[in-house]
């Protein structure tokens, strides 16, 4: 089946503490389920100082669930679904909400 969000979609969070903010994805896990987004449920990481690198509190975006995000509509700016259709001999995404082609 084809992937509805991919890497560099701007998605919208739906649910959580990031509930509204909008971010890019960095990374898609389909067979979790979940992606990175970019600035997106920052989690911190302690990290051992080592001979190369600095110790401390490194910040990192942890995965999300893929049923938490939704596509934002090119047109509106707004939460939208993502269907398939085809166009001539090629399957494209397009937006349900205002029927835009999403470019690949």
């Amino acid at each position: 089946m084809a992937a509805k969000l991919r890497k560099g979609d701007k998605v919208i969070v739906l649910t959580g503490k990031d509930k509204g903010r909008e971010g890019t994805i960095a990374s898609v896990n389909p067979s979790a389920g979940k992606a990175i987004v970019e600035g997106i449920n920052m989690m911190v990481r302690h990290t051992k100082q080592s001979q190369t690198a600095q110790g401390g509190r490194v910040p990192t975006p942890a995965a999300i669930q893929l049923s938490n995000l939704a596509f934002v509509d090119p047109k509106d700016g707004g939460a939208t679904r993502v269907g398939f259709r085809m166009e001539g001999d090629k399957k494209v995404r397009f937006a349900k909400k205002s029927g835009e082609v999403i470019n690949d």
